[in-house]
C-alpha cells in the first residue's frame, strides 16, 4: 500500500463477499461519459463530490466500489434514476489531485454486477448488486470465433497507433471469450451507450459476435483513415521534394549568376507597376497583390492567378490619351474622301469636333448608333471618324454574344477567368479615348447566364461609365473619354432602356445614282488596282453599272455591287494574263457574258390602263421598289380572299380599304348587291416574298374601287399611303426610296400623302425635275387622278344582270 504510484493498492483490495442471498453491498461511483469493463485497468476522473466521497470511503475501508455509467454525463448530481443498472465492481488506486483541481484515480474492473436496489442516496449512493457469473465455453465454434476476433483486432492494432502492443499480447494469449470481448471493446472508439450495450450482454457468444461486428466497422474506418493519411503523406513528400529541388535549382542559378527566376518575375512586376502611372486606388491594389505574391511559394496554385491579375492592371491604359485633331476642315475633307453622301452622319461628327474644340472639358462623348441595312458603310464610317479625329479605332462584334460575362468579365474565383471584352479591347487600343465600335448590337442574345444588353447600360451611359466595374478587375475604370459608336440593322430587338441611351443616326439605302457615283469614285478604282488592271485602261460604261445594279444586285448598300464588279475584273484579268484580247470598255453585253443571266427581274410596269390593277410603291432592305396590286371579282358570297404572302397589317389595310369602298358604293353607282354576290380576290405578285405594312392602303382601295366600278386605272401613276375608314390618307415612311423606285421604272406621276411633302428634301433636286409629285389628303383626290371615266356602255355586270332579268321575265310570260 506504500507504492507511490497508487497501482499496488487495487491489487490488494479484495472482492466483496456475497451474503447468504448471493448479493454484495458497496458504494456506487457514477461514471461520466465512460464504461469500465471487467479485468481492464482504466483511469477514472472524479468530478462529482459524491463520487469523490464514495471513493475515499472505499479506500479507507479497503473495499471495492460499484462503477455505474451515467445515462446523461452532463448531470452533476446523479440519482438512482440517472445511472444504468448494470456496471462493474472495481478496485481503486490512490486518488491524485490534478492541476485543474479535479481528482484522478486508477481503477481496475473486477466483475460484472447488476443492481438489485439502492440502499442509500446520501451522502453518496450505496447499492445491493448481484454478481453476474460467466461460464467459460471452450468449444471449437467459440475458439474459431475468438480466433477471428483476434485476427481482426490484430489488423486494427496495426492501423491504430493509440492501442499498445501489450493489449494485443493479452488478447492473443487469453482463452476466455468474455474477457477477450471486454478487452477488445475497451480499445474501440465507442460512445457510452454502445459500450454499455456490450457490458449488458451476459451471454459470451452473443457478446463475442457483437464485438466482431463492431471491430469490423472500426477496421473500415481505420483503413479509410490510413488511405487518406497515406495520400496526404505522399503529397507532402512530393511538395517537399519539389521545394527541395527548387531550392537547389535556386542555389545553382545563383552560383551561375542567373539569379532567382521567381524573384526576377517579382522585380519585373514591381517595375511594371512603377512605370504604369496607375491611379491611387489601382496602385494600392496592385502593390497589395504583389505583396501577397511575394509571400507565396512559387509552386502555389494562386501564384499564376495573381501574376495575371497584376499584369492586366498594369497593361490597361489609365492615363495614355491620344491628342485629338480638332481641325473641322481637315475632318470634313477626310470624311468626304472616304465616303460618298451621308450628309447627316458627317454633319453630326463635324458638330462634335467643333463643340469639343470650343468646350473640350465640358462636353461628354456622344453615344452614337448607326442604323441601316447591310452594306451602307456603317462600320467603315466608324474607321473614317477615328481617322478624322486622329484616334485609335477598335471594334467588337456583339453578334451571338449571350453571356453577361463576355461584357463584364468573370470573377477571379473561376479558373481561367479574364476581363470582359470592353477591358480587353481597351488594352488593345492602348489609349483611354479610342473610337470604340460595338458592331451588330441588335444581334445580342440572352440565356440563363444573363442578358448582355443589361451590362451595356453602364458602358453606354455617360453618367455612369466614368467608373465602369469589371468583375475581373474589381477596380473602377473610366470610359467617359471613349467615343462609342454602335451599329444595328434594326432597332426593334433593343431594350427600351438601352435604346434611350443611344443617339440614333439612320443610314438610308443608296439611290441608284449614288451607287453609280460610289462605284466610279471608290469601287472601280479599288478593284482595278486589286486585280492589277490599273494600267490596262479598263472602263465601265454607265449603262453597264445600271445593268449590274438593276439585274445582278438587290440591296440597299453596295457590298454585292462591289462583289460583281470584282467578278468582272477577274474575268478581264484572266484574259490579260493569258495575253488574249480583252475589252477596254465594259458594256452590258460583257456583263451578261461574264456574270451569266440576270439574277433579278424587276417588276414590270403596266403598258396600258387596266381595271383592277394599281401600281404601288414599297420599301425593302434593298431600297425602294414598285409592285402591282391586282383585284378580281368572282361570283360568290362576298368573301375577301388575300394572297401573295401578306402580313397581318397589310391584310387589315385591305379590309379597311374594302370597308371604305363599300361606304361609298352608292356615290359610285355600285349596287350593294355586288358586295353580297361577288367574292373579292386581292393578290400581290411575288408570293415568295413576305409583304407587310400599311402603306399600300390607298393602292388597295383604288384597285378595289376600280374592280367594282369597272373604271380603268391610269398605268402612268404610282402611289403609296395609309388609308383610314373615313378615307383619310396618312403619311408613310421610306419616301426617298419609293420615289426613286418609281423614277427607275420610268413612272412620272407619283401620289404621296400631303404630310410626306417634307420628306422630299432628302431627294436630290435633279431627280425631282422630271417627276410630277401629287400630294393628297383623302381618297377622293386619289380617285380623281387615277380613275378614268366609266365605260360609256355601262358596267358589264349591270348589262349581264339586265339580260338575266329579261330572260327571267320571258320565261314567266311563256308559262
Amino acid at each position: 500500500m506504500s507504492n507511490r504510484n497508487g497501482i499496488s493498492e487495487f491489487y490488494n483490495t479484495p472482492n466483496a463477499e456475497p451474503d447468504e442471498k448471493g448479493l454484495i453491498t458497496r458504494a456506487v461511483v457514477p461514471l461520466q461519459g465512460m464504461v469500465i469493463f471487467p479485468n481492464v485497468v482504466s483511469p477514472l476522473f472524479l468530478e462529482n463530490p459524491k463520487a469523490v466521497e464514495a471513493a475515499e470511503a472505499a479506500l479507507n475501508d479497503e473495499e471495492t466500489v460499484i462503477g455505474l455509467a451515467q445515462r446523461d454525463p452532463t448531470v452533476s448530481d446523479p440519482g438512482p434514476e440517472d445511472i444504468y443498472t448494470v456496471g462493474t465492481e472495481i478496485a481503486l488506486g490512490k486518488i491524485l489531485k490534478m492541476p485543474d483541481d479535479s481528482n484522478s484515480v486508477l481503477a481496475q474492473g473486477r466483475r460484472r454486477v447488476e443492481v438489485i436496489e439502492f440502499t442509500q442516496t446520501e451522502p453518496y449512493l450505496i447499492a445491493r448488486v448481484r454478481v453476474v457469473e460467466e461460464e467459460v465455453d471452450r468449444s471449437p465454434e467459440k475458439q474459431a470465433m475468438m480466433k477471428a476476433v483476434v485476427n481482426l483486432f490484430k489488423r486494427a492494432v496495426d492501423l491504430n497507433a493509440n492501442v499498445p502492443e501489450d493489449i494485443l499480447v493479452y488478447a492473443i494469449n487469453t482463452d476466455d471469450p468474455g474477457w477477450l470481448s471486454d478487452l477488445v471493446t475497451s480499445t474501440l472508439s465507442l460512445n457510452t451507450d454502445e459500450s454499455q450495450r456490450v457490458l449488458e450482454m451476459f451471454d459470451t457468444s452473443t457478446r463475442l459476435n457483437h464485438v466482431a461486428m463492431l471491430l469490423g466497422k472500426e477496421l473500415s474506418v481505420l483503413e479509410l483513415e490510413d488511405e487518406i493519411s497515406t495520400q496526404v503523406q505522399l503529397e507532402m513528400e512530393r511538395s517537399q521534394r519539389e521545394m527541395y529541388l527548387r531550392e537547389q535549382m535556386r542555389v545553382i542559378q545563383t552560383e551561375l549568376g542567373e539569379g532567382d527566376v521567381f524573384q526576377e518575375d517579382l522585380n519585373d512586376l514591381r517595375e511594371q507597376i512603377a512605370a504604369a502611372n496607375l491611379p491611387g486606388e489601382v496602385h494600392d491594389r496592385s502593390v497589395k497583390e504583389l505583396s501577397r505574391l511575394s509571400m507565396m511559394p512559387p509552386i502555389a496554385p494562386e501564384t499564376s492567378m495573381i501574376r495575371s491579375y497584376i499584369e492586366w492592371l498594369t497593361s490597361i491604359p489609365w492615363n495614355n490619351e491620344s491628342e485629338d485633331n480638332l481641325d473641322v476642315r481637315h475632318a470634313q475633307k477626310i470624311l468626304d474622301e472616304e465616303h460618298y453622301g451621308l450628309p447627316k452622319v458627317k454633319d453630326r461628327i463635324l458638330e462634335y469636333i467643333a463643340v469639343r474644340k470650343l468646350a473640350q472639358e465640358k462636353m461628354d462623348s456622344p453615344i452614337l448608333c448607326f442604323v441601316g441595312p447591310p452594306g451602307v458603310g456603317k462600320t467603315s464610317m466608324g474607321k473614317s471618324i477615328a481617322h478624322a479625329l486622329g484616334r485609335e479605332f477598335v471594334r467588337v462584334s456583339l453578334g451571338g454574344v449571350r453571356d453577361e460575362a463576355e461584357i463584364r468579365g468573370h470573377r477571379r474565383t473561376y479558373i481561367g477567368a479574364l476581363p470582359g471584352r470592353i477591358i480587353q479591347t481597351m488594352k488593345r487600343a492602348g489609349t483611354t479615348n479610342p473610337v470604340f465600335m460595338l458592331d451588330e448590337i441588335d444581334k445580342l442574345g440572352a440565356d440563363f447566364r444573363g442578358d448582355p444588353a443589361d451590362s451595356l447600360l453602364e458602358v453606354l451611359d455617360p453618367e455612369q461609365n466614368n467608373a465602369f466595374s469589371d468583375h475581373y478587375m474589381e477596380v473602377p475604370y473610366d470610359l467617359s473619354k471613349v467615343l462609342f459608336i454602335t451599329t444595328a440593322n434594326d432597332l426593334d430587338p433593343l431594350p427600351p432602356a438601352l435604346l434611350d441611351r443611344l443617339e440614333i443616326i439612320e443610314f438610308p439605302g443608296y439611290l441608284e445614282e449614288e451607287k453609280i457615283a460610289i462605284a466610279y469614285q471608290f469601287l472601280i478604282p479599288d478593284q482595278l488596282e486589286t486585280h492589277g488592271l490599273q494600267d490596262q485602261e479598263v472602263h465601265f460604261e454607265l449603262s453597264t453599272l445600271q445593268t449590274i445594279i438593276r439585274e445582278y444586285t438587290y440591296e440597299a448598300g453596295v457590298r454585292n455591287l462591289k462583289r460583281e464588279i470584282a467578278n468582272v475584273c477577274r474575268k478581264v484579268a484572266r484574259l490579260v494574263a493569258e495575253e488574249k484580247r480583252y475589252p477596254h470598255t465594259i458594256t452590258p453585253k460583257h456583263v451578261t457574258r461574264y456574270l451569266g443571266p440576270p439574277y433579278y427581274i424587276g417588276t414590270r410596269t403596266l403598258d396600258e390602263d387596266t381595271v383592277g390593277v394599281a401600281t404601288g410603291l414599297v420599301w425593302t432592305y434593298g431600297g425602294g421598289d414598285i409592285t402591282l396590286i391586282e383585284v378580281s371579282l368572282l361570283p360568290g358570297k362576298g368573301n375577301l380572299t388575300m394572297t401573295g404572302n401578306l402580313g397581318d397589317v397589310m391584310q387589315e389595310s385591305a379590309q379597311a380599304a374594302l370597308s371604305y369602298v363599300r361606304s361609298r358604293a352608292e356615290e359610285f353607282d355600285v349596287p350593294s348587291d355586288d358586295f353580297e354576290d361577288y367574292d373579292i380576290h386581292v393578290h400581290i405578285p411575288e408570293g415568295a416574298v413576305p409583304k407587310e405594312g400599311p402603306s399600300a392602303g390607298i393602292t388597295l382601295a383604288t384597285a378595289i374601287m376600280s374592280a367594282f366600278t369597272e373604271r380603268k386605272i391610269r398605268s402612268d401613276f404610282a402611289m403609296t399611303g395609309e388609308i383610314t375608314l373615313r378615307g383619310k390618307v396618312l403619311p408613310v415612311g421610306g419616301v426617298k426610296e419609293k420615289v426613286m423606285a418609281a423614277r427607275r421604272a420610268l413612272i412620272k406621276n407619283i401620289i404621296l400623302p400631303a404630310h410626306n411633302e417634307k420628306d422630299l428634301q432628302e431627294i436630290p433636286r435633279k431627280a425631282l425635275r422630271d417627276l410630277n409629285m401629287i400630294f393628297v389628303d383623302n381618297m377622293q383626290q386619289v380617285f380623281d387622278h387615277v380613275l378614268l371615266d366609266p365605260p360609256a356602255e355601262g358596267r358589264k355586270r349591270d348589262l349581264n344582270r339586265e339580260e338575266d332579268d329579261d330572260e327571267e321575265l320571258t320565261e314567266k310570260a311563256g308559262e
